[in-house]
């Protein structure tokens, strides 16, 4: 009998939490730069240009890959023969691992747990609770994942019940373009096949634990039906062009992963959960011997690359813009922005269009005449530093408020990252505004370009309170520009059928 104590659990949490905010996985580093090197989209390459660069100054400097921390996922398989010394339940001491390690004053992650999810929406401030799972198996061990799963990903899982003579690949493969980009690609895929629906879910949540060794599977190739359809997905899946940040590409996903199991001869449940660039999951074992120690990568391990900003990269002044100069810019343009802008996000700006209705002016000091906002929630500061790292959120949770912002507010820009819907982008061209992309997982790189920052609306908010950034050639791409042209269509249209092409000479 292996007696497992509370504080044993609680630190290994809490240390594993710290250790995956900073430190990507390595199978992910060298997928990614095996995609890095054979990518023939310039877009793409810039963009996986950031996030390599981004993943070594995480974890050279301790701080968070991306602003969005994640919601706490734990998987637990806890031998038979495992005694526990707790004080509480279990799912207690699992929380109180995730409260120590996102209240860590060395390195606090984003708290972006709300609770009374369908009402208030209240942020619980420490990101508890986690999302636990619990399997009792044989032994006499502990068996913990620990992931963190940001929303832009976690937004964008499907569930289908198919019927048994339909086809998985098929589903999967009209499925994934209506995605869009807010789950970061490149990044995995995750396929529950079987079961009942939550067991689909879960298995597809679960696969994507796994290690990346699509191009070891490929090399060798299938030994059994889930193997070759695991590759088969990700070729039709690459084939479809979307890349980088979905702005056209040879690789959307680095890898496709596949769980099943029995069902009943009526069904066919299919779950899809992507996992995106700030792929962060950790493993290990407790044993009774004490709390787990991770030991760290070696920082000569990260590929060598190192983001530079485009030769063609027009340098912009949001302090001197006029509407002729925005007119300027096309989709797919790079810009290197300097000067002052305004953030916000889904509370915010509701709670602005809220004010509207009621009568009420702005805040005081708050103007959004003439200026650009950013779609970000950044992590708390350390030592001197401004802000921590602030990434994009995605741009297309917002369409809602664009008619607002652009119409009443006069709003002449936006920043996030993924694509805009058809309404919010007709908005933009009637209003000769703009939309821009930061590319998302690069969240540490975006924040070396803020120099200032302070909250001037809605503290109460927390992380998503409005703040006046000053920036200084902040990195983006134009997505939709003042004619309401859409790089994140025009880039995997021409790279579906490039991609189509060059297979069709391979053949």
């Amino acid at each position: 009998m292996t007696l497992i104590r509370q504080e044993d659990l609680v630190e290994s949490i809490a240390d594993a939490l710290q250790y995956i905010s900073y430190y990507h996985p390595r199978d992910y580093l060298e997928a990614l730069a095996q995609a890095y090197e054979k990518e023939q989209s310039a877009a793409a390459r810039d963009a996986m240009a950031q996030i390599l660069t981004n993943s070594r100054l995480c974890a050279e400097g301790h701080r968070p890959i991306c602003q969005d921390t994640g919601i706490v996922n734990v998987f637990l398989r806890v031998g038979l023969e495992v005694r526990w010394e707790l004080t509480g339940s279990l799912e207690d001491a699992v929380n109180q691992g995730v409260r120590r390690a996102y209240l860590n004053p060395a390195n606090p992650l984003r708290a972006s747990v709300v609770a009374d999810p369908a009402g208030k929406r209240q942020n619980t401030r420490d990101n508890t609770p986690a999302v636990t799972h619990v399997t009792l198996v044989p032994g006499d061990q502990v068996e913990v994942v620990v992931a963190a799963k940001g929303g832009g990903s976690e937004n964008k899982a499907k569930l289908v019940m198919l019927n048994p003579s339909d086809s998985i690949v098929d589903w999967v493969v009209e499925t994934v373009p209506t995605l869009g980009a807010g789950w970061c690609p490149p990044g995995m895929l995750g396929i529950g096949i079987g079961g009942t629906a939550e067991k689909a879910m879960l298995m597809a949540k679960e696969s994507l634990m796994q290690p990346i060794d699509m191009s070891i599977l490929k090399a060798r190739g299938a030994s059994n039906t889930l193997e070759a359809l695991r590759i088969e997905l990700y070729d039709r899946v690459n084939a479809l062009g979307i890349g980088a940040q979905g702005l056209g590409g040879m690789t959307t996903v680095l890898d496709v992963k596949v769980l099943d199991y029995p069902t009943h001869a009526a069904s066919l449940p299919v779950a899809l959960i992507p996992n995106c660039a700030a792929t962060r999951h950790a493993h290990f074992t407790l044993n009774g011997q004490g709390p787990v120690w991770l030991p760290p990568p070696r920082l000569e391990d990260w590929p060598q690359v190192t983001w530079q900003a485009a030769p063609n990269a027009r340098r912009v002044d949001l302090d001197q813009l006029t509407h002729n100069g925005i007119a300027e810019w096309k989709a797919g343009d790079t810009l290197l922005l300097s000067g002052r802008l305004l953030t916000g996000r889904d509370a915010a700006h509701r709670r602005l269009q809220q004010r509207a209705e009621q009568g009420e002016p702005l805040p005081e000091g708050l103007d959004f005449r003439g200026r650009f906002i950013y779609y970000v929630g950044p992590v708390d500061p350390v030592g001197d530093e401004v802000v921590g790292p602030a990434g994009p959120t995605t741009a297309t949770r917002m369409d809602k408020f664009t008619d607002f912002m652009l119409e009443k507010l006069g709003l002449w820009g936006m920043i996030g990252k993924a694509e805009r819907g058809e309404g919010a982008i007709e908005t933009i061209r009637r209003h000769r505004a703009v939309s821009l992309i930061a590319v998302g997982g690069a969240a540490y790189l975006v924040a070396r370009a803020i120099r200032t920052a302070r909250v001037v609306a809605f503290a109460d908010l927390g992380m998503e309170a409005i703040y006046e950034f000053t920036v200084v050639d902040m990195p983006v791409t134009v997505a939709v520009d003042s004619r309401g042209q859409s790089v994140h269509r025009s880039g995997p249209a021409e790279w579906r059928i490039r991609l189509a092409d060059i297979q069709h000479h391979i053949a």
